[in-house]
């Protein structure tokens, strides 16, 4: 996959391939297999340094991941709404360009910092490992991160994020899970957005949508929400006051939790299969 469209490259590791880098390449541009195993074992090392910043700071770090316009900002907005009394929230943005998503969110009244890839699909450690230098991580309980909307590339890339949930939204179709496997087995949990269109969008089933999901041997809750109405939403807010005390539970014995990396979509990155 990456290997096609490039974005093993991003703003975040270049340094590591140009002339100089730790794994530069040659001045044709060409990326050998070795380098590209390279980024994603330089890739692991930031996250884990990412990781340890985030337990240091004692917050809860969440990756959402979708393919674009699902709903990914909508649902941080009501979140935010329904949660920022009690909790501290921050968020870091990934689009390709602009900083309209977290511009939304800073009329919120929330800490957002915007990560614009250029033509990288998705976000990557190093990136992640920037943007935390403009925040203020004493003040955060919920960090999210709103990754590039792509249903491929996000899974394969550990950030240092704790859980990653992946949405997908009743405009798309109930077969997704089935077509895009990789990101529905890294989640944590799956959210089914915009379900206060399914009255115009009755070809879309979520029942079928779990099945496909369970067929993936995925056993994680599937949950159907609506940012509009507010359906699902406090299935979906005590889910994830939920993962705070157990995450809060791990940091006192010393311990921390990893994302659910999927090892063929780092195969797609590194050039194998």
């Amino acid at each position: 996959m990456c290997d096609t469209c490039g974005c093993n490259i991003t703003e975040g590791n270049r340094h590591l391939v140009e002339e100089g880098g730790k794994h530069a390449h040659s001045e044709d541009g060409s990326v050998a297999v070795e380098v590209l195993q390279n980024l994603l074992s330089e890739n692991d090392h930031q996250a884990a340094h990412n990781r340890e910043h985030f337990d240091r700071h004692q917050l809860l770090a969440v990756n959402l991941m979708s393919s674009p316009g699902s709903g990914k900002t909508r649902l941080l907005e009501t979140t935010i709404d329904r949660l920022k009394a009690r909790y501290r929230i921050a968020v870091v943005e990934g689009d390709l360009e602009t900083e309209n998503d977290a511009e939304r969110i800073r009329e919120k009244g929330v800490e957002a910092v915007q990560i614009t890839t250029g033509t990288a699909c998705h976000l990557d450690a190093h990136m992640i490992h920037n943007a935390l230098h403009r925040m203020d991580l004493d003040q955060v309980d919920i960090l999210f991160i709103e990754n590039v909307g792509n249903l491929v590339c996000p899974a394969s890339f550990d950030l240092g994020q704790h859980l990653n949930i992946t949405l997908l939204s009743v405009t798309e179709g109930d077969d997704k899970p089935s077509k895009y496997p990789v990101i529905f087995r890294a989640a944590d949990l799956v959210l089914i957005t915009k379900s206060d269109l399914l009255a115009v969008m009755d070809e879309f089933s979520p029942e079928r949508a779990e099945q496909a999901v369970r067929q993936l041997a995925v056993e994680v809750p599937v949950t159907q929400t609506s940012a509009k109405s507010g359906e699902g939403f406090e299935t979906w807010l005590d889910w994830l006051e939920e993962q705070i005390e157990l995450q809060k539970a791990r940091r006192s014995q010393g311990e921390t939790r990893t994302p659910k990396l999927q090892p063929e979509g780092a195969k797609l990155h590194a050039g194998e299969g």
